[in-house]
């Protein structure tokens, strides 16, 4: 989902129940009924049979549906916390004694 989340972002999820509106447009945590044990992070493209097509906003990734077909999406990312881990820079050291 590059540049849009970047690995090591941490996302707000909002868990969607069955049939809970999604629209196109929307980023969502999602799972591919052909790979069960993958969760992935895509724009909702359009509602499809048999769930919603989704892809990720960088087009030379294709572990979407474009490769898995229709996904059953899981919540709707509803915010990215900051700060992102190692985006701030360290401060100096702390000292034990206050004299130099």
């Amino acid at each position: 989902m590059s540049p849009t989340v970047r690995h090591g972002d941490r996302l707000l999820v909002r868990r969607l129940g069955a049939g809970a509106a999604v629209r196109e447009g929307d980023v969502v945590l999602a799972r591919f009924p052909a790979r069960p044990e993958l969760l992935v992070v895509k724009r909702v493209r359009c509602a499809v049979e048999g769930g919603h097509w989704v892809e990720g906003d960088n087009p030379f990734v294709a572990d979407d549906s474009r490769a898995f077909g229709a996904a059953a999406v899981v919540g709707r990312v509803v915010g990215r916390l900051w700060p992102r881990p190692g985006r701030l820079a360290p401060g100096p050291p702390a000292s034990g004694s206050g004299a130099a």
